[in-house]
């Protein structure tokens, strides 16, 4: 009688999020990640223009980065099958940690199976009862769990509120380490940090600086290294975690790039990385290449640049609502606010104009602050984002959302 009532009450809560327009559909893609995909709809596969993918760079699917993928297979297997330290390092993964550190501007860095393990461990391997996190209220869900898992004691800031950071670090002074916790870019909203402020707060104040710049590294700056570079405080950043699984192929994985002793103690105590295989050969192999790709032309970077700001000034000029309308990242979070009508007018984007976007609402975002948060790639071409935008046009206009 106890798991049929617990069966039922996920029934209910599930039948409730579909009438607030608050269940997430998960749609079968049948293709490689790309700008153009198909997917199982209805029993038949349809063709889409993809506007809601991480694949910044649009390497998701590049042959040349499959054929290396291929090479390492053969000389690496599929994996590990055991955690880095007993017998889970290649020499692969060395090779690659330390081209990205050089790439990155740092010591040294730790790969973990995703970001999402590296914040998850990073805390509590650093930080004890004696020290603080002050931490950006909009922060990504993993460095909110990473921070739970952590006995230092929490505080909170408004994410682009400086006077709020700073009294935080003010009743923080007692603690014995301080670290500032912030996204590079947020997002939801795809906005980046004040850096530059809260790097002067953090030498003020003598807090360290925890970054996660998984929404920025490879394709943000005008290297490609991220929010760092584009707030011009290279240097300034403790720690910086990010993803391999958005800009850098896509593949998955993720990584901590510090001084060489925090990267040692995090070999030696962080617990995803000591309990859990990390990073595949592959993703490894051609992470590789692509730092190499990256460093060798800027023509991804800025293609993506220019993708992102014709985009972003057409669907202003349309009249829908922007979040920040003068940001210049490829998130491009288009403001429809009632969850009902984001879901609805997903729908009708996929289904009536072949473009493949998704509602974001909450709990992903906050109350009455849904949206259709469009992606932005160096892999769309004019006619797809000309496309695109008629699309967002006709179903704004059917919906009453645009005039």
């Amino acid at each position: 009688m106890f798991r049929e009532k617990f069966i039922e009450n996920i029934r209910s809560e599930l039948s409730d999020l579909k009438v607030q327009g608050l269940y997430k559909n998960e749609y079968e893609i049948i293709t490689s990640q790309q700008s153009e995909i198909e997917i199982y709809h209805y029993a038949s596969k349809k063709k889409l223009l993809n506007f809601c993918a991480n694949n910044y760079l649009g390497l998701a699917n590049n042959q040349s980065l499959i054929d290396v993928a291929k090479k390492s297979l053969d000389e690496y297997g599929l994996g590990t099958a055991s955690v880095r330290f007993i017998c889970g390092t290649f020499d692969l993964h060395k090779h690659f940690e330390n081209k990205l550190a050089s790439f990155l501007g740092y010591e040294d860095v730790i790969t973990f199976a995703s970001c999402f393990s590296a914040n998850g461990g990073i805390f509590s391997a650093l930080l004890g009862d004696q020290d603080a996190i002050i931490s950006a209220d909009l922060n990504h869900a993993s460095l909110i769990d990473g921070i739970r898992l952590c006995k230092a004691k929490r505080f909170f800031y408004k994410y682009d509120d400086m006077a709020d950071l700073e009294q935080k670090l003010q009743d923080a002074q007692n603690h014995q380490v301080k670290m500032i916790v912030t996204d590079g870019v947020f997002s939801m909203d795809g906005d980046i940090a004040k850096l530059k402020e809260i790097c002067d707060l953090a030498e003020k104040y003598q807090a360290l600086l925890l970054v996660d710049d998984s929404h920025a590294t490879g394709f943000i700056g005008e290297n490609g290294r991220g929010t760092a570079e584009h707030c011009g405080v290279e240097g300034r950043i403790d720690i910086l975690t990010s993803t391999l699984g958005k800009a850098l192929g896509g593949a998955g994985g993720g990584f901590i790039a510090s001084k060489k002793e925090v990267i040692e103690k995090l070999r030696n105590k962080a617990r995803p990385y000591l309990f859990s295989n990390n990073i595949l050969p592959m993703v490894a192999a051609t992470g590789i290449e692509i730092i190499d790709m990256i460093e060798k032309s800027k023509s991804l970077i800025k293609k993506l640049a220019d993708n992102t700001m014709y985009f972003r000034s057409k669907i202003n000029e349309a009249g829908f609502t922007i979040h920040n309308a003068q940001g210049i990242h490829p998130v491009v979070p288009i403001m429809l606010f009632d969850a009902v009508l984001a879901s609805k007018f997903a729908k009708m984007m996929i289904e009536e104009e072949g473009i493949y976007v998704i509602a974001f609402s909450f709990p992903v975002v906050a109350k009455n602050s849904a949206r259709i948060r469009v992606q932005i790639s160096a892999g769309h071409d004019k006619d797809q984002l000309d496309k695109a935008i008629k699309a967002f046009i006709n179903v704004g206009k059917k919906l009453a959302v645009i005039k």
